[in-house]
């Protein structure tokens, strides 16, 4: 069960989870919820006439909602087990990113690099993923010495027309030279680059631009992103394997980002 079959790093992290399973002679049937409270609770309660031999939740939103907690606990009561993908207060089975990790890498990093100025595109509070990586983005910038009137949180959609949109907003209102444009994921940041392109903004010699995920378009786009490489695979496999191994007590798992440089980035003077 996931909030959107339609991102990026999303599909990376189930085409693992599909592989995995298939390996160990399961079978995944996948759902999308939109991080709709009322669909993720009703979701629940259909699969549960399916009896699956488990579940695996993921969302980057609170997953705190009443009703989807009873649909979980009876699920449970009747054999299922469940494994939340993100972060969770729940007593199951967790794989989580160190979202604040990446973050606090990445703002260190653009910190360290001389940029003293810097814009984060990001989404809503509700998402808990983004605002964690949000949170480490400003931690790694003020560490590494950028003056907190100096980081502008900007929220927006979180694909890459949003990025876009933002981007070409931000440009029509004038940047200043050498600062750094932070996304909270790739999608974000490709969008941006393509909104800067399109408005004769120079990246990385006018702005840097960084992500985090490592969508394999990160790689393919010009000037290739800067940006913090998830375990998304390995999200997706260590999954399976808690749905498929029996545990006396919640396990929780937390996975740790890589940061990449690439050429949308530069050293400031």
């Amino acid at each position: 069960m996931a909030d959107d079959l339609t991102t990026p790093s999303m599909g990376m992290v189930v085409a693992a989870m599909e592989h995995e399973a298939r390996d160990a002679g399961a079978f995944v049937t996948v759902s999308s919820t939109m991080a709709a409270s009322e669909r993720q609770a009703e979701t629940v309660r259909v699969l549960r006439s399916l009896r699956p031999r488990a579940l695996v939740l993921t969302s980057s939103r609170y997953l705190d909602d009443e009703r989807l907690s009873r649909e979980l606990a009876a699920y449970e009561r009747e054999g299922g087990r469940i494994v939340i993908v993100g972060h969770t207060d729940m007593t199951y089975d967790s794989i989580n990113i160190d979202n604040h990790g990446a973050g606090r890498s990445m703002g260190a990093f653009v910190a360290e690099t001389g940029h003293r100025r810097a814009v984060i595109l990001t989404g809503g509070p509700d998402m808990r993923n983004m605002a964690e990586r949000t949170d480490g983005f400003v931690e790694g910038l003020r560490a590494g010495g950028v003056d907190e009137r100096d980081i502008r949180i900007i929220r927006c959609p979180v694909n890459r027309q949003g990025g876009f949109d933002a981007a070409q907003r931000l440009a029509a209102g004038g940047m200043a030279p050498g600062q750094a444009v932070l996304a909270t994921n790739d999608a974000l940041a490709i969008g941006a680059l393509s909104a800067f392109r399109e408005a004769g903004v120079k990246v990385p010699d006018d702005i840097s631009v960084t992500g985090i995920d490592d969508i394999p378009l990160a790689c393919d786009v010009t000037p290739r992103l800067t940006t913090v490489a998830l375990p998304l695979a390995q999200w997706g496999v260590q999954a399976i394997r808690f749905a498929l191994e029996k545990s006396d007590a919640p396990r929780r798992l937390i996975l740790e980002g890589r940061l990449i440089v690439r050429d949308s980035t530069r050293r400031r003077p």
